[in-house]
């Protein structure tokens, strides 16, 4: 069953768009997975799937152009365990007898490659873009709840949507369909059903 998104959200299709000097984007965790992940950066075949070229394309047009870069802290505790997952997948492909609570626990050598790589990653992000802070607080969760009833976001994407908010940052460089439910934001991407669905709902902007 294709996803129906209802586009609140402006869309912006990386694969034509030239980036500016006044962007400035808050880059999803997808993307520095893509970015920052070696396994993933290098196209490698099996559970972690080799990212789709028009990222690394817009993000180094995107330096080229002066644009500016934000993380949040809330993609290092999603990146942490996509690539703890993907370095799971990868072993038990040929140790299928192995459960991730015992990956995790009970072999050293695999559990410092993986932190290595979670560390170099993460120093990665952090050499390319700024903070954008959240505080996890009540408040802030009650707000992530009320987004909750109007936009298809999952529970990391709530807060880093808040994040957005209280920052004045309207762009995000994600190939994660769920933010084009967000009203207020510019949604850069090469995700084919969210820039198809955006074109027919009259949300698809041509910079």
């Amino acid at each position: 069953m294709a996803v129906q998104y209802a586009v609140k959200a402006e869309v912006v299709d990386i694969r034509t768009d030239r980036p500016r000097a006044s962007d400035v984007f808050l880059v999803d965790t997808n993307v520095w997975f893509w970015m920052t992940y070696a396994v993933a950066s290098q196209g490698a075949q099996g559970p972690a799937a080799p990212p789709p070229a028009a990222y690394s394309t817009y993000f180094k047009r995107a330096l080229a152009a002066k644009a500016k870069f934000r993380r949040c802290g809330l993609s290092m505790a999603e990146l942490a365990h996509q690539i703890e997952k993907a370095e799971y997948d990868l072993f038990v492909a040929t140790n299928p007898n192995v459960t991730a609570k015992q990956y995790r626990h009970n072999l050293a050598a695999e559990r410092g490659h993986v932190v290595n790589d979670i560390q170099s990653a993460w120093a990665a992000v952090k050499q390319i873009a700024a903070p954008l802070d959240v505080a996890i607080d009540d408040p802030t969760t009650d707000l992530a709840l009320g987004r909750l009833a109007t936009q298809q976001l999952d529970g990391y994407d709530l807060f880093m949507a808040h994040a957005m908010s209280a920052a004045g940052v309207t762009q995000v460089l994600t190939d994660d369909g769920d933010y084009c439910t967000a009203p207020g934001i510019q949604v850069f991407t090469a995700n084919r059903p969210v820039i198809d669905a955006a074109r027919v709902q009259g949300k698809l902007l041509l910079r």
